[in-house]
């Protein structure tokens, strides 16, 4: 198997970003579950703490601490362990220098084959997954990807930190636009795990069931407009080389 092959089929480290706790969970998760189960090693990166999020009063105050133990709780369900935040603030999260710097110091520190983001525009499909903290986060995330993470130049304190510019292979976005998808992948057994790790975010869910059911309405949805045989599940992204063996350094 080549070196691009690995990369986009089962890579060796992939890094998630996301903007809130639960997005990555509703996003990618089973994709994840089923990467880690293979021996993958996956970070995520959470950007806000969500605490502008929730339907209960009673839960308000300390919602960033109960939000970070949830999503804690759903990395590990699907296999994951290495669970950082940004700490932005829910709802103005912006792809200021700040956020991008500590973005790209994230991917320094892992060296991933693949980064996997929200996506940085908009769809008028299903709105609810360009909330404007996902839009921030897509293009954060990519601005960091191309060019501030494999240039030596463009935080020369995380160089001189010993935090060395790193070429990213391969960005993939979930949330993305429909047209958008361009890789359909098979989840066909991980629902369960998929569905465990969205309802450890306890906190987000008012009606369990109807979301639970809603969720795998999308994977079958998805699976049918990837092209895979009925009664399949799957997860959708758009998937972008930045630098393979298709790319030019610097085009």
């Amino acid at each position: 198997m080549s070196a691009g092959q690995r990369t986009q089929a089962s890579p060796e480290r992939v890094l998630v970003f996301a903007a809130h706790p639960d997005d990555i969970d509703f996003g990618a998760s089973a994709t994840i579950a089923g990467w880690t189960a293979a021996g993958v090693s996956v970070s995520y990166c959470i950007l806000t703490d969500g605490d502008a999020g929730g339907f209960s009063d009673e839960d308000r105050p300390g919602l960033a601490k109960l939000r970070r133990e949830e999503q804690r709780a759903a990395a590990a369900i699907v296999g994951v362990t290495d669970v950082t935040f940004l700490g932005q603030p829910d709802g103005f999260l912006e792809p200021t220098d700040t956020v991008i710097r500590g973005i790209v110091r994230r991917m320094r520190e892992v060296r991933p084959d693949v980064v996997l983001s929200m996506h940085p525009e908009r769809s008028w499909d299903r709105i609810q997954k360009s909330h404007p903290d996902h839009l921030a986060c897509g293009e954060a995330v990519t601005r960091a990807v191309y060019p501030a993470v494999e240039n030596p130049f463009a935080y020369p304190e995380l160089e001189a930190a010993g935090l060395r510019s790193y070429r990213v292979p391969w960005l993939w976005f979930y949330g993305a636009p429909s047209h958008h998808e361009n890789r359909f992948v098979d989840v066909t057994g991980l629902e369960d795990q998929k569905l465990a790790a969205i309802t450890a975010h306890r906190s987000q869910h008012p009606d369990v069931d109807r979301m639970q059911s809603r969720v795998r309405a999308i994977l079958q949805d998805n699976a049918r407009r990837g092209g895979l045989p009925e009664g399949r599940s799957a997860e959708a992204f758009h998937v972008v080389g930045v630098n393979t063996d298709e790319t030019i350094a610097g085009f």
